[in-house]
């Protein structure tokens, strides 16, 4: 298997490349309004926002820059299938201007639009950030109706464009039932509170982007293309950053799609692109142990379970993880603003004699 995964380096209001209803999943986390980190680039695109800011009008203010991601949305929402899937992590943002404080809601001012678009909402899911501070509150500290409480987190609002996705052709049913993922990611996965995902750490970025990047963790866009998409879809990330969708989307066996309006991303992208083979498969091998150890604590708690898988040869809770098969990244290549990456046919990893063993290595011991 090989998928494609092309860089555009221009604004996503513009998204003439990419014909209508044939992208089948968009993950993304845009620029946040009213977060001043992002003041710059809303001003960039729209010179009114600036000027609403240096007037204090920052509910004009906020409203102009959404007006300015209403544009992505609709193109979002033009070249998704019928039965896609839109997810958009973003947080509500705190500010003081003018002398004034307040919340403004940007996951409910994008909801809204999304909605005239179309979009038919389900479920959302609130990542509730960690966090170190040592105190829970903000404002006049012990006293009454002067203090706030702490924004912790954060939503990734879940859409679909029409009804839902029908799985008729039998080539794509088979990829429908190698995508499946395990029961117990499923019960941790689909669950509307995520509080195991840490944010991600912005050291390693260059200093002249780390200003203007606000990254999520890999394991985030990672749950979101196994849980809305099957191997060989095309995922879209209209904000691309720092590249984590797109390294994702390599690292499910997904196409993808990805732009960014900054080119300074450029060098700090393709350097993770250059290292997604070790991290792919390191990735496959910890679902692999923590499904093992899973197992384990299922079988001496309750006894065996009744499935086994077709590739791997582990135990599995239902009929419908028998035919999960990870695709180990082999090699990419790198060209202009594509990269291509290619699979292994074949799993390295087997479950034998109570052991997961890599090419006859032990990986897992003293299974009991």
């Amino acid at each position: 298997m090989k998928t494609i995964h092309k860089v555009l380096f221009k604004n996503a209001q513009d998204m003439e490349e990419i014909p209508d209803e044939s992208v089948d999943l968009m993950v993304t986390s845009p620029p946040y309004p009213m977060i001043a980190m992002w003041d710059g680039i809303f001003s960039e695109q729209n010179p009114t926002i600036g000027e609403m800011l240096r007037t204090d009008d920052g509910c004009g203010a906020f409203e102009f820059m959404h007006k300015e991601l209403d544009k992505v949305w609709t193109q979002v929402y033009r070249v998704l299938k019928n039965g896609g899937f839109a997810c958009i992590n973003i947080g509500d943002a705190t500010r003081t201007i003018g002398g004034g404080f307040k919340l403004y809601p940007n996951h409910s001012r994008i909801l809204k639009q999304c909605l005239k678009l179309g979009f038919s909402p389900l479920p959302e899911i609130l990542w509730r950030k960690q966090t170190n501070a040592p105190n829970k509150f903000m404002g006049s500290g012990m006293l009454p109706a002067g203090a706030y409480v702490t924004l912790e987190h954060e939503f990734i609002l879940i859409l679909r464009k029409g009804k839902k996705r029908e799985f008729s052709d039998p080539k794509e049913k088979l990829r429908r039932q190698e995508s499946a993922f395990f029961w117990e990611e499923r019960n941790e996965w689909f669950s509307d509170v995520w509080e195991d995902l840490k944010g991600a750490k912005q050291n390693n970025i260059d200093k002249t982007i780390r200003d203007r990047s606000g990254a999520f963790p890999f394991e985030l866009p990672y749950r979101l293309i196994n849980m809305y998409s099957i191997k060989e879809d095309t995922v879209l990330d209209p904000f691309l950053g720092t590249g984590t969708t797109m390294v994702a989307a390599m690292a499910t066996g997904r196409n993808s799609i990805g732009f960014e309006v900054d080119p300074n991303f450029k060098q700090h992208i393709f350097h993770r692109f250059a290292n997604i083979v070790d991290l792919s498969n390191q990735q496959i091998e910890d679902r692999l142990r923590k499904h093992v150890a899973f197992v384990k604590e299922r079988t001496m708690a309750h006894g065996d379970l009744r499935y086994t898988s077709k590739y791997y040869g582990f135990p599995v809770m239902t009929k419908q993880e028998t035919e999960i098969f990870f695709d180990e990244l082999r090699e990419i290549e790198i060209e202009d603003n594509t990269v291509k990456v290619e699979y292994g046919e074949r799993a390295t990893m087997f479950f034998v004699n109570g052991e997961l063993e890599k090419k006859g290595k032990p990986l897992l011991s003293n299974w009991t």
